[in-house]
């Protein structure tokens, strides 16, 4: 028997076909394994339908990380480059992902956990792009700001009407921008705080 998360991402890599040619809700388990080679028997104890929509952002994530850690350049533009190689991952899927997506938004059940599909997207692509550190901001504040960042790309992606990504393109460009100029105000802030808590500290004698 195939291991699980094999068989829910062969799974998933079918229902993408077959979604593009009919509404998701019309598509059964049996049908998503004759597509994808399998038997029913397989998904018994891998998951089903639910599984698989949830299965979709990380499957793409794993794009942001194909080819390491891009050299020489910014970390704006190294996690530019990670994240648009999950936007180039997707493309072949585009019209299956779309009809995935917009039932995702419509089932309360799945759009419940689509913040910890962003943040996990976010962890991901920080990753990929060697910025999980705590250097400049910390970690847990930069994947909120990411996450962001993805879903309006996202948004832009599902628009895009371009071969060479230009909406795409521009909206995560003026996103992480935006996204760097959130974090600078952030480092001004907490660094004047602190300086104000150490000069406004009494000495022990004024006490």
């Amino acid at each position: 028997m195939p291991a699980a998360n094999s068989v829910i991402e062969a799974g998933l890599l079918a229902a993408l076909v077959l979604a593009a040619e009919k509404p998701w809700s019309q598509i059964t388990l049996a049908e998503i394994a004759a597509k994808a080679g399998l038997t029913l028997q397989d998904f018994h104890g891998a998951g089903g339908r639910e599984e698989i929509v949830e299965a979709m952002d990380g499957y793409f994530d794993r794009a942001m990380s194909a080819d390491g850690v891009p050299d020489d350049s910014s970390g704006r533009e190294r996690l530019f480059d990670v994240i648009m190689k999950r936007f180039e991952a997707m493309e072949p899927y585009r019209p299956g992902l779309r009809e995935l997506m917009k039932f995702r938004e419509a089932s309360f059940s799945h759009v419940v956990r689509l913040p910890v599909h962003r943040h996990a997207s976010a962890a991901w692509a920080l990753a990929s792009a060697g910025l999980d550190d705590d250097s400049g901001a910390p970690a847990s504040l930069k994947r909120i700001v990411i996450a962001f960042v993805i879903a309006s790309t996202e948004r832009a992606w599902r628009r895009e009407k371009s071969a060479d990504f230009a909406l795409t393109m521009a909206a995560l460009d003026k996103g992480l921008r935006h996204a760097e100029d959130r974090l600078g105000q952030l480092r001004r802030f907490a660094g004047k705080s602190e300086n104000t808590e150490t000069t406004e500290k009494p000495d022990k004698g004024e006490e």
